[in-house]
């Protein structure tokens, strides 16, 4: 399936049967998570992979009683940081060393822009960037999902004050942004399955500038 096929497939599942996604399936995700675009390519952000169902259930009512949390196969929490540190740009900046094999003299301009960006701007400033950053790998990985047959359900009703206690995200150093449950669509009962995708059409989205 190409990926305009995959994105007419792909819809908000309403409904989740419980099906196990195979592991193979998941990792493809996750990996097309990992290697999302992100500002600077500095990835502000971390994503929670959650299979335990009793844990599931706790969550349930934070997000509002949506039953794609404890009928999908695995429940991804993406994350954003809650501090931004001169410690994670030299963190960052070790690993372009270590995988380009290049020196730290060679990307000091590049490590002295990111340190200015961050330094520049309020933490509130900082932490409504990361979550664009979050969007993007949201993105891709709900792309990813469609492109390999798996369901996904894009979610912002949910409490963060109450899921970030539960799951002690303060002290990992982290606040929740989205969920997206992933799994399997119930072709029976999920009553958006068989309605219309909705969308604007190309004349109307797009204005080409010749």
């Amino acid at each position: 399936m190409d990926v305009v096929n995959a994105l007419r497939w792909r819809y908000a599942c309403k409904k989740m049967s419980g099906a196990t996604v195979p592991v193979e399936k998941i990792e493809k995700v996750l990996e097309a998570i990992r290697l999302a675009p992100t500002s600077m390519g500095f990835q502000p952000l971390t994503v929670l992979v959650i299979t335990n169902l009793e844990l599931r259930k706790k969550i349930l009512p934070i997000a509002n009683n949506q039953s794609q949390v404890v009928d999908c196969s695995h429940l991804l929490v993406f994350c954003t940081w809650n501090q931004f540190t001169t410690e994670q740009v030299a963190s960052y900046m070790q690993l372009i060393m270590d995988t380009r094999g290049v020196t730290a003299a060679s990307i000091s301009g590049f490590k002295q822009a990111l340190e200015n960006l961050l330094a520049n701007r309020t933490l509130e400033e900082n932490r409504e960037w990361a979550a664009k950053q979050a969007y993007l790998a949201f993105g891709v990985g709900i792309t990813a999902a469609a492109m390999e047959g798996v369901d996904a359900t894009p979610m912002e009703g949910f409490n963060p004050g109450l899921l970030d206690e539960l799951l002690a995200l303060e002290k990992q150093g982290l606040r929740s942004v989205l969920l997206l449950p992933l799994g399997q669509r119930d072709e029976i009962n999920d009553w958006l399955l068989k309605l219309p995708k909705v969308r604007q059409s190309a004349s109307h989205l797009f204005i080409h500038l010749d």
